[in-house]
């Protein structure tokens, strides 16, 4: 006669194990979505921070994912709390003997919907950063520059090619007897590296009798001399003819006055390079 009531002893054993094991299941499911919350949230972070090392030039926001993150720590937040209310309500119908029909759970399908539409958004979110990050990276193939305005550095436009302006300063210089120590082509060596820049040449070159007296006075100046002018070319296609004022060069170094027009040719060298 005690075999019935041993048996309805170990349905309910079995049933409140059971439930146990389901809010078990709910509760790594909170967590897990808390913890991947906390991962999304951060990752706007991190490309901030990837954006600094690589030197971006503009700062994209990526606030999105921080917003995303909160989403589902919140929700994981949410499935914990719905999940400890419906398995106490669940322990007492047990212990009240009531009988537990099975139904589908209201609480796996709102979860199942929300995670579908956060993983939409963040689709398309991740697709929207990974084409900004594309166009970023096309632009960033080709170095360019843009007149640099109250740094000491005058910018005078060219009529003629980069190179034509190169050839033309260098037939200048020869035919001052100044000597041009150096032609540094930036574009060509960043083409041997596999990178992308406008042409933009620099010229070094000057005159011992007329550089050693400055440097005599201001040791310092030795720093930026010889002379040098570089030849660039802008993003619209624009050349530019670009050196150090001789104004910059004095109150940089604490040059002498009278010494001034050792370094002031090199505005009449730029001028004529540029017609």
């Amino acid at each position: 006669m005690a075999a019935p009531a041993e048996t309805s002893h170990k349905d309910d054993l079995r049933d409140s194990l059971a439930a146990e094991r389901t809010f078990l299941g709910w509760i790594r499911t909170g967590l897990a979505l808390m913890g991947f919350g906390f991962v999304v949230a951060r990752f706007g972070l991190f490309l901030q921070q990837l954006q600094v090392l690589q030197h971006t030039p503009s700062a994209r926001s990526y606030g999105l994912s921080l917003w995303f993150g909160t989403a589902l720590i919140v929700a994981g937040m949410f499935v914990n709390l719905l999940s400890a209310w419906h398995h106490i309500r669940l322990v007492r119908e047990l212990e009240r003997g009531e009988i537990v029909h099975s139904r589908p759970s209201a609480q796996a399908v709102m979860v199942a919907l929300f995670l579908a539409l956060v993983g939409l958004a963040m689709a398309i979110y991740l697709i929207s950063v990974r084409e900004s990050a594309n166009v970023g990276l096309e632009s960033n193939e080709e170095v360019s520059m843009a007149p640099v305005a109250g740094k000491g550095i005058i910018d005078k436009p060219s009529n003629h090619s980069v190179e034509q302006t190169v050839e033309k300063l260098n037939k200048i210089l020869q035919a001052k007897g100044v000597a041009l120590f150096a032609l540094v082509d930036h574009s060509g060596e960043a083409e041997k590296v596999g990178m992308k820049m406008r042409p933009t040449k620099l010229l070094i070159f000057g005159n011992p009798k007329a550089g050693t007296p400055l440097m005599l006075a201001a040791p310092s100046s030795a720093i930026d001399l010889p002379l040098k002018i570089l030849v660039w070319e802008d993003a619209q296609g624009k050349v530019w003819v670009s050196y150090n004022s001789a104004s910059y060069l004095q109150e940089r170094h604490g040059l002498p006055a009278e010494l001034l027009q050792n370094i002031a040719v090199v505005e009449t060298l730029a001028a004529k390079a540029g017609e």
